[in-house]
């Protein structure tokens, strides 16, 4: 999973963003990038349009019509994942809002409905990495939401 962070150092073309992004292409899951946060980093200059092209490709945003399936074809056919399938509903905006409330966040930082999505989004999806470059953040939310197998890669 994706989080704005990861997004702008591959825009950036970052070294270590760009090795991690290369190595998530050959697992059955496509990474994730939800709308919202492609939202906060897409802008209309061809340098990031063209950088972010390439790395949508090889990605998901769940929802999206003209996105690529979350996950890759199979010798059995093609396979679905379920959380990505599925919307959200009132509990997770719940449970994201309940996030927004009660994570004890680094001085300054305000609550962000974005990053509690993409924790939330990473806890339903389980055995997730999320890639940011505040993990912090996303620790924070993560420490609400309580999940068993979510881990968190600083880019």
């Amino acid at each position: 999973m994706y989080d704005t962070g990861m997004l702008i150092a591959l825009a950036d073309r970052k070294a270590k963003a760009v090795a991690l992004h290369s190595g998530l292409r050959v697992t059955p899951h496509r990474a994730l990038i939800l709308g919202p946060v492609l939202a906060q980093v897409w802008r209309p200059r061809s340098a990031v349009i063209h950088a972010l092209a390439g790395v949508l490709k090889d990605c998901t945003v769940p929802g999206a019509r003209a996105s690529e399936p979350s996950m890759r074809a199979a010798r059995a056919g093609q396979p679905e994942c379920m959380a990505c399938a599925i919307g959200p509903d009132l509990t997770d905006w719940r449970r994201v809002g309940a996030a927004l409330g009660e994570a004890r966040l680094p001085a300054k930082k305000r609550p962000d409905a974005v990053d509690a999505w993409v924790a939330l989004s990473a806890v339903k999806h389980g055995s997730a990495v999320i890639f940011t470059s505040d993990p912090e953040d996303i620790e924070a939310y993560l420490g609400v939401l309580n999940p068993r197998d979510v881990h968190v890669e600083r880019v």
